[in-house]
């Protein structure tokens, strides 16, 4: 099937969780959640700085509509985005680092590159 996967979630708390997750990834640059959801976070993170690398204010706007932090949107804009000018994609790494204690859930480490 085609398209996002829908990690047992409704869509609206689904879209909340990615857009908390995508703005932790953009503040922090390095985040550890589950295998599936990491694959989801670099799907979103890696549009939105694409999104950052046309500096326009319509690009602004978009971002400031997904991303829940303004400071982070400014640092996306000002830092993440000009270090990656020269790069087409790829712009996270997955590292798998094992099973979670509690379900056993495939855990993952996904950062910035």
């Amino acid at each position: 099937m085609p398209g996002t996967r829908k990690l047992g979630r409704a869509s609206d708390h689904r879209t909340a969780m990615l857009r908390a997750m995508v703005t932790f990834l953009l503040e922090n640059g390095k985040i550890e959640t589950t295998v599936t959801r990491a694959k989801e976070v670099r799907s979103m993170a890696e549009k939105y700085i694409t999104l950052a690398k046309t500096n326009t204010l319509h690009s602004k706007r978009q971002a400031m509509a997904f991303i829940t932090k303004e400071d982070v949107v400014a640092k996306l804009y000002n830092e993440i985005a000009p270090k990656y000018a020269d790069v087409n994609g790829g712009y996270t790494r997955i590292t798998k680092t094992g099973p979670r204690r509690g379900d056993a859930a495939e855990m993952a480490i996904i950062e910035l590159i």
